[in-house]
């Protein structure tokens, strides 16, 4: 019962459930971003470049031979693939200096002034009293 107990609480913690969620919209995103690429980006340049369908792109390296299908190196998805890597890093950059600028205005940001100690509260009685008497 001890490990079930131990694995309980470790999957149970935050970070391993901000983790499992992190992992799940960052998937979600992936398939928007490669979409976003594949869909919307890629054929344009395709047609600035004469046409041209990048996933199309592929180097025979052994013919078909009957139902043998041909092996290919696939060069055009790799480009593809690199572009949506290139898309998704410089977005979570973005994302994270927004972050980090934003952090930094909070710490910038003058904090309020410590309450007096107990020494000084009395200290400013006694000064005040004094000032009374005279």
């Amino acid at each position: 019962m001890g490990i079930v107990k131990e694995f309980k609480e470790f999957a149970m913690r935050g970070n391993v459930l901000d983790l499992a969620v992190a992992v799940v919209i960052g998937g979600a995103f992936g398939k928007i971003v490669a979409s976003f690429v594949a869909d919307v980006l890629m054929p344009p340049i395709g047609i600035l470049l004469g046409g041209v369908d990048f996933t199309s792109f592929v180097v025979t390296l052994k013919a078909a031979v009957g139902d043998k299908p041909a092996v290919t190196l696939n060069y055009g998805k790799f480009i593809q693939t690199v572009v949506d890597f290139l898309i998704i890093a410089f977005s979570i950059f973005v994302l994270v200096k927004g972050i980090n600028s934003f952090k930094k205005k909070q710490e910038e940001a003058p904090a309020a002034p410590p309450e007096p100690t107990n020494e000084e509260k009395l200290l400013t009685e006694i000064r005040d009293i004094l000032k009374q008497k005279n």
